[in-house]
């Protein structure tokens, strides 16, 4: 179990939230890949802390459906298959979709400003090639739409489906796939029809603005 020797060691946090939120980060990323066994000793000697956060942070990791634990055996990350993203996708779209309808009638003026701001933002990191930022800026732009639309249950689904999104992307494809503009012209059209109050296309576009790149991904892969 290859664990990386220098990696930035969050602060401020207690020894069960390094724990996990370092182990989730390795699991996202594909350091710990798919059916990799884990073992707690290595684990906690590599993040300076005891067993017990360790273990701690596998039932957290456990809930989100990152690892498998068989107690008394052993922990392992959970695989995920090409298929998987067939409903992750459409999942999150019907999420988002809500999302959007809701906040149409929820956002403030400067809320709009700060979604056409993420989305030059986006667009500027499609140009000069950084996918890596555009993923990120991509996730703020639906985040803000998420937390605009008021409602925890929409967000912390949202929360969770985007971790295994997030980790499918890196594992099959080994990095961010790059973004297009049609994404920029999808993040527009949603926008415009924030602006203008309008709930049904605004679910619409966001749906198309999820469902699009799901196709692209399974051909890719």
């Amino acid at each position: 179990m290859p664990i990386p020797a220098n990696f930035p060691s969050p602060i401020r946090m207690s020894a069960k939230e390094r724990a996990f939120s370092q182990i989730q980060r390795w699991i996202i990323d594909g350091t710990l890949g798919p059916g990799e066994k884990l073992i707690d000793a290595e684990l906690a000697e590599s993040l300076a802390v005891s067993r017990t956060p360790i273990r701690e942070a596998f039932q957290l990791l456990e809930v989100q459906g990152l690892v498998s634990m068989h107690p008394g055996k052993e922990t392992r990350v959970t695989r995920i298959e090409k298929d998987d993203i067939l409903k992750m996708y459409p999942t999150l779209a019907a999420l988002h979709a809500l999302a959007a309808e809701y906040s149409s009638r929820l956002l403030l003026p400067q809320q709009i400003e700060l979604l056409k701001d993420l989305n030059g933002q986006f667009a500027h990191a499609i140009g000069i090639g950084q996918p890596y930022q555009a993923m990120e800026l991509d996730e703020q732009f639906h985040n803000l739409i998420v937390e605009a639309s008021d409602n925890a249950f929409i967000a912390s689904f949202s929360a969770s489906l985007q971790i295994h999104i997030r980790r499918f992307k890196y594992v099959f494809l080994k990095q961010p796939v790059a973004a297009t503009l049609t994404s920029v012209e999808e993040h527009a059209s949603i926008i415009a029809a924030l602006e203008k109050q309008d709930p049904d296309k605004a679910s619409a576009m966001m749906k198309q603005n999820l469902i699009r790149p799901m196709h692209e991904l399974y051909a890719l892969i």
